[in-house]
């Protein structure tokens, strides 16, 4: 076993934990940006909206593993602190036969519903055909992602954060390799940027799972645990469907948002697709923090250390203020510069709307990232339900504020982006009082 975060300085022990994480994301985050960059380069404006609209939609369907495999990275982290292996290795069984069963489903319903969900975003008639042969692949790498994401959150459970990272940066170095060579040596097109990222993901899931195997005999399982026990099943549905709900209604709400998006146009598609790209990439070591700190507060939970949980809320808090504050403050400094990288200025306007867009949510990056934390700590606590209600308040206020926003004539494609801290910002609020209302560890959950 790795690194136990139930005892040590608190801050030190969680930086040195979450720092993989949040470089692991960032490399992630490459799989899209490479295809959005070299797109947006060689491709043109209207390759460029597929890919990006694709990206949203990916997101979404994503969220689901995603969200079942964080919840039971939550349950792996709990029985991680009591010490209780034999328990963790039922989870394994479990949870690896219904979220790998998950994505074998979500593979099948995506590609039956390909034309439903081109209807759906309002995808315009050019861009269409494109974002189609983009689908085609990406589709096929949906149970890469669930391979990769329930290794890693099995190991960061147990406190490696770091070998996640390295099969990562290297997937996520393949993944550009494969993008220059299929659309600038190849020339595939848009298909061509969808199987560079396919085929990264596949050496990703697959080498990580191997990597489990191979190297942590502790975490084999074996024939006794592989058996059906109900309440570690209610466990795993508890933590795992709930997280699975909030992650797939806060890509939901995004969804909805990227239709709306659409409906203005392909020049304000290009500039969004750019614009979310540099938005993710600034906010998302905020988020992976935020997971990171639910690994922490899980494993303390399991140990029964109360007053160290709050400790370490106290602790995150000033650390993500500090960060988003220097963060905030580049974004805005620099936006039409990183807007260049994507995009040649001249484009329609994309370049000026998207440094709008940039600016006007650059200033509140500390709410998204104080929602982050709030996440993390009432799915690690046995509480996941409350993160639902979060996100909940988070992206329904966001999505009806950018429909009724954006129909203001003076207003427009402002009023979406003008949805966004507002959201946030009520969000946070809600998690502020759930918080101290219930600051007292609840022993729901504690055997």
């Amino acid at each position: 076993m790795d690194y136990d975060l139930t005892q040590g300085n608190i801050l030190k022990k969680l930086l040195k934990f979450a720092f993989p994480i949040m470089v692991g994301n960032m490399l992630q985050q490459l799989y899209n940006v490479a295809d959005t960059l070299i797109v947006g380069r060689y491709l043109g404006q209207d390759a460029l909206a597929a890919v990006g609209s694709s990206y949203t939609l990916m997101v979404f369907v994503t969220s689901i593993l995603l969200g079942l495999c964080m919840g039971s990275g939550a349950f792996f982290s709990i029985q991680f602190g009591r010490r209780d292996f034999d328990r963790m290795k039922k989870g394994i069984f479990l949870s690896f036969l219904l979220i790998g069963g998950t994505a074998l489903l979500l593979s099948g319903a995506a590609y039956g519903g390909m034309g439903q969900i081109l209807l759906f975003l309002n995808v315009p008639g050019n861009v269409a055909p494109l974002m189609e042969e983009y689908l085609l692949w990406v589709f096929g790498g949906i149970f890469a992602v669930y391979l990769y994401n329930f290794a890693a959150n099995l190991l960061r459970g147990i406190g490696n954060s770091m070998v996640p990272l390295c099969f990562l940066g290297a997937s996520a170095v393949l993944n550009i390799f494969l993008d220059l060579l299929f659309i600038c040596c190849f020339h595939w097109g848009v298909g061509g940027a969808a199987a560079a990222t396919v085929l990264s993901q596949y050496l990703a899931g697959a080498g990580i799972m191997y990597y489990c195997v191979k190297h942590y005999p502790e975490l084999r399982v074996k024939r006794e645990h592989c058996r059906l026990e109900r309440q570690i099943l209610r466990e795993l549905a508890g933590l795992s469907c709930l997280t699975c709900l909030q992650q797939s209604v806060m890509n939901f709400g995004i969804l909805l948002v990227q239709g709306l998006v659409n409906s203005f146009g392909a020049v304000v598609m290009a500039a969004f697709a750019a614009a979310v790209k540099i938005d993710s990439f600034a906010y998302a070591p905020v988020q992976d923090f935020g997971n990171a700190f639910s690994t922490y507060v899980a494993q303390n939970y399991g140990a029964g250390k109360a007053e160290r949980i709050q400790k370490g809320m106290r602790d995150a808090v000033l650390a993500v203020f500090l960060f988003c504050l220097a963060v905030s403050a580049l974004v805005f400094v620099f936006a039409e510069k990183l807007m260049g990288v994507f995009l040649e200025e001249g484009n329609g306007g994309a370049v000026s709307i998207g440094v709008q867009y940039l600016r006007m949510e650059g200033v509140f990056y500390f709410g998204i990232g104080l929602l982050f934390l709030f996440y993390g700590y009432f799915r690690a606590v046995h509480r996941p339900g409350v993160s639902v209600v979060l996100t909940v308040v988070s992206l329904g206020t966001r999505v009806a504020l950018a429909y009724a926003l954006s129909a203001v004539p003076a207003l427009g494609v402002t009023g979406i982006w003008m949805s966004v801290p507002i959201g946030w910002g009520l969000a946070d609020l809600a998690g502020m009082c759930y918080y101290f209302r219930s600051r007292k560890m609840p022993t729901d959950g504690i055997h």
